[in-house]
């Protein structure tokens, strides 16, 4: 008993120790970036990853379906943008403030629409987000409609949060705190529950598994965690449209994670690079963009099935055999 806890310990610090890389990539990359564009870039990969770690926790460790995800962002952008604006509340406050009310509803809705299974399941979450885009584009006193409404500068001990690079550094640590997070959440019981809720729920039942609460509970981590994703995506843009809550960032996000790796925290700042930097990239095919992301989106999918990182983990496990 006490050597199988051992390796378990010994595991649980490996997967913790896959984030040292990323921490020294983090320190590095601004040594690469010659102007505020490429922080920009860098600090968008690392705020849609904050959302795609939180879904993967959905979909990839508990094997439940979210295409209606984009909607706690936009609570969460929404929350950073009224509060200043409408209610006289700071901006940091007005974080937090989107962060609970993303927990709240998440879990006043997820607790009739996680009884839903597969394609049910799918199509309620949908209607879920699609349901919230609507309220932010019409609601046009409170939201400024579609035209969308800009944001307060967020101010942190006196120190105004402004310029990409300092949205850098911002993006980047609460990628690798939320990483953190998610890693020990995996590894702890609740997240071999989660595990056992993908597999199988009748078998997690049947080992005394609380099914409903454990997916109720982490429906709500992935919508605080959607939520603070969208409170940076607005405080980076100074402006914010129902467009970040819509039914194509909900698939973004969901791509993000099953071209990553569904299951892989890395997997998801993967995806999220992917998504992010491709299309800036291919700017130069101008017409045939679209075309060309689709093309190694699918070339990815078609060689690597299970998504990049675990994929590729995969190869270099097996040469090394």
């Amino acid at each position: 008993m006490l050597a199988r806890f051992h390796r378990f310990r010994l595991w649980q610090r490996h997967r913790l120790i896959s984030l040292v890389p990323l921490a020294a990539i983090t320190l590095f990359l601004p040594l690469l970036s010659p102007s505020a564009y490429y922080y920009r870039i860098a600090a968008l990969v690392f705020i849609f990853a904050i959302a795609s770690v939180g879904l993967n926790l959905l979909m990839g460790f508990a094997g439940q379906v979210s295409l209606g995800h984009a909607g706690f962002m936009g609570l969460g952008a929404y929350a950073v943008a009224i509060g200043p604006a409408q209610l006289g509340i700071p901006p940091l406050f007005s974080f937090a403030i989107g962060a609970m009310l993303s927990a709240l509803v998440a879990f006043v809705v997820g607790r009739p629409i996680l009884r839903l299974k597969g394609h049910y399941l799918a199509v309620a979450t949908l209607g879920f987000g699609v349901l919230l885009a609507i309220v932010f584009a019409n609601e046009a006193n409170w939201t400024g409609g579609p035209d969308g409404m800009t944001v307060a500068q967020l101010t942190l001990l006196n120190w105004p949060l402004r310029g990409a690079d300092t949205w850098y550094w911002v993006s980047a640590i609460s990628f690798l705190v939320s990483a953190t997070l998610a890693l020990n959440l995996i590894d702890s019981p609740t997240g071999r529950a989660l595990r056992a809720i993908r597999d199988s729920e009748i078998a997690a039942r049947v080992i005394g598994v609380d099914v409903a609460q454990k997916k109720l509970m982490i429906f709500v981590v992935s919508a605080v965690y959607a939520s603070v994703a969208g409170s940076y995506f607005a405080l980076l843009n100074g402006y914010i449209t129902p467009d970040a809550s819509g039914f194509l960032r909900s698939i973004e996000l969901v791509a993000m994670v099953v071209l990553g790796g569904m299951g892989s925290v890395t997997g998801s700042l993967v995806g999220s690079a992917l998504l992010v930097i491709l299309p800036q990239a291919l700017t130069f095919f101008h017409d045939y963009e679209h075309m060309a992301l689709g093309l190694i989106t699918m070339s990815v999918m078609i060689f690597m099935p299970r998504g990049i990182v675990p994929s590729l983990a995969a190869a270099l496990s097996g040469r090394a055999k």
